[in-house]
């Protein structure tokens, strides 16, 4: 089944996008800066979404993988 369709995988691509974007910001700032508006703005918003609301993103993770592995596994 599509992500798009299964609201859990959603969440799961979701948290994803934002822990990746944040980490590549970490390692190189100029590949997300640069792209502040239209389509690729979306993955910079992302980044400041996983920088500024840290734990949050982390307690979700958290959250989402003992769910994946208890309930799923």
């Amino acid at each position: 089944m599509s992500a798009i369709f299964n609201f859990q995988s959603l969440l799961v691509v979701v948290l994803l996008v934002i822990c990746t974007c944040a980490y590549v910001r970490a390692l190189n700032p100029g590949i997300l800066d640069k792209n502040k508006q239209g389509w690729l703005g979306l993955f910079w918003k992302a980044a400041r979404i996983g920088e500024r609301l840290s734990p949050y993103v982390a307690g979700a993770c958290i959250l989402m993988s003992i769910n994946l592995l208890v309930y799923r596994g």
